[in-house]
């Protein structure tokens, strides 16, 4: 993996966890450490297995910073952790979410960072933005959960951010980031799949073998 990918990977993980704690202004709060430590067991093993070819496309996607959008939805993860933070730890506005809850939430935390991480495992052409990868070579990839969803990365990405605050024991996170981001994962989903139909070579009778774009059964 490049070396830059190991500097902004350990920079963003520091970055959360200030966010958490420094809103929070406590250490004292054991789920934020979970939720932590599930973020940089998904930062190793991203440094063990993704291929550093697929790192360099989604950090500079064809050679390009990424788009603004992109940076904009690092800013509201950012923004729902401190909100997360000062609910949990100062203000208590509506941090009464059940421990249960919160276990189960993290639970799907995981699940979704496996889902993704096992499609940019077969699917070495997982950009961080809707292009054609011509200069990669690319081509259908159909194994793995491609074999099942059309875009099994946006559905780990939606499960993510549903968790997310509910996770780290804050309803009014949750809802923020639920309210900032579900719409623009949807929105990319569709406009990746009607995209790719379009351009990418076979992918059209991929998709009619494979019906479901997100969940399997239901759409």
């Amino acid at each position: 993996m490049p070396v830059l990918a190991y500097v902004e990977s350990a920079a963003f993980f520091a970055l959360a966890a200030l966010a958490l704690f420094a809103s929070a202004g406590t250490l004292a709060i054991p789920v934020f450490w979970v939720y932590l430590a599930i973020f940089a067991a998904v930062f190793f093993a991203s440094f063990l297995w993704i291929d550093p070819d697929l790192a360099r496309e989604r950090m500079r996607p064809g050679g390009k910073k990424p788009p603004a959008a992109l940076r904009l939805f690092s800013g509201i993860l950012i923004a729902h952790w401190v909100i997360a933070g000062l609910d949990r730890g100062r203000f208590h506005w509506s941090d009464n979410v059940p421990v249960w809850l919160q276990a189960v939430a993290l639970v799907a935390i995981a699940a979704g960072y496996v889902l993704c991480f096992w499609a940019m495992r077969e699917n070495r052409f997982f950009s961080s933005v809707i292009r054609i990868q011509a200069d990669r070579g690319q081509y259908v990839v159909t194994s793995g959960p491609y074999a099942v969803i059309r875009h099994p990365g946006y559905s780990a990405g939606i499960l993510i951010v549903v968790a997310s605050g509910i996770a780290l024991g804050s309803w009014l996170a949750a809802a923020f980031l639920v309210i900032a981001t579900l719409p623009f994962l949807l929105y990319r989903a569709i406009s990746e799949d009607r995209f790719l139909q379009a351009e990418l070579s076979d992918y059209r009778n991929y998709a009619g073998r494979v019906r479901w774009r997100l969940i399997p059964g239901i759409w």
